[in-house]
């Protein structure tokens, strides 16, 4: 089924979640990111016993896949938008924030958690945010940016809420399965939830034979079981997987996943170490712990079919990530 480019305008990116947003921010992001490379490893194949395509998101200019979002929202920024933003992150959407924000001439603040990874602070002060290092969780570090910005007279990025970003990362998916229609099953990464949101959205539109499974770690596991219960829940988190760490549902992702998800795997803390040893030797690539829960999930999913498909969406990896792919 062909779809055209809806005409590109703030309020196509900025409306409610729909495909015409994803294909809108793929026209947004056009100019400055050019579609990242998918590859297959014949070694990896042999190993998992799938067919595996994997997107290389780790290659975009901030080594991850939210720098989509980020260029996504400053070519629909708001007159509010442009006197300043402030978001939370633990990492990669704060240097994809930094990113445009520098791009667009926007000052940008972002919030993040003192147990932030430290080559993500210091890569989003060398793109020229302003970081603020606040709070032991997301939750708590979400509290303090509301209260900056409230204060401030800034406008507050919610990561995980804003339609701008959720289209931006569905963008990844928009160009994995138009070059690759053959694969069955997408296994996605899920944080807050926006790029497994895209990816939904993205299947429904023109690819409805594929099966999209969410990936989260054991211990933060509260979009999975948002998505579980039906509602809104928050729960500890507790995992080296930076991406993975967020302590709260998000509403706008999860009224997405709800009907759209075909399952959703929790993996633990040695299945995803797995993953980062797996990916380094066998598909030539250094991921960070949220980079390969795709694999993670392909590899724990029984019902695994013959060609999968998964993004490593970060490739920022920190010190004790590094070390652990000696073993």
């Amino acid at each position: 089924m062909r779809h055209e480019s809806p005409v590109l305008t703030p309020s196509a990116v900025r409306s409610a979640p729909s495909f015409d947003g994803i294909l809108a921010a793929a026209e947004a992001i056009r100019p400055v990111l050019p579609p990242t490379p998918a590859w297959s490893y014949p070694v990896l194949d042999a190993r998992i016993g799938s067919h595996i395509v994997v997107k290389h998101e780790n290659v975009q200019p901030i080594g991850a896949f939210k720098v989509r979002g980020g260029v996504t929202l400053a070519a629909a920024r708001t007159p509010d938008e442009r006197r300043g933003i402030v978001t939370v992150s633990t990492g990669n959407h704060a240097q994809s924030m930094a990113f445009a924000g520098r791009s667009a001439g926007v000052p940008v603040t972002i919030v993040m958690p003192t147990s932030a990874p430290a080559n993500k602070v210091q890569a989003v002060r060398a793109l020229g945010g302003t970081v603020v290092l606040e709070g032991r969780t997301m939750a708590e570090s979400a509290q303090h940016a509301v209260a900056l910005a409230e204060r401030k007279g800034l406008f507050f990025l919610n990561p995980g809420n804003e339609p701008a970003i959720i289209h931006g990362h569905g963008t990844v998916y928009l160009e994995l399965l138009r070059d690759h229609p053959e694969i069955e099953t997408l296994y996605v990464p899920v944080g807050s939830g926006s790029g497994a949101a895209g990816a939904v959205m993205v299947r429904d539109a023109i690819a409805p034979h594929v099966r999209v499974v969410g990936v989260q770690a054991a211990g933060a596991p509260a979009a999975y079981r948002s998505w579980a219960s039906g509602r809104i829940e928050s729960a500890p988190s507790d995992t080296f997987a930076s991406g993975l760490a967020t302590g709260t549902g998000f509403a706008v992702p999860q009224s997405i996943l709800r009907g759209g998800l075909d399952d959703f795997l929790l993996v633990t803390e040695g299945e995803l170490r797995d993953a980062l040893r797996i990916m380094a030797s066998d598909a030539h690539t250094l991921c960070e712990g949220a980079g390969v829960a795709g694999l993670a999930g392909a590899i724990a999913d029984t019902r695994r079919p013959g060609v999968v498909g998964f993004a490593c969406t970060g490739g920022n990896a920190d010190a004790d990530e590094i070390r652990a792919l000696s073993g």
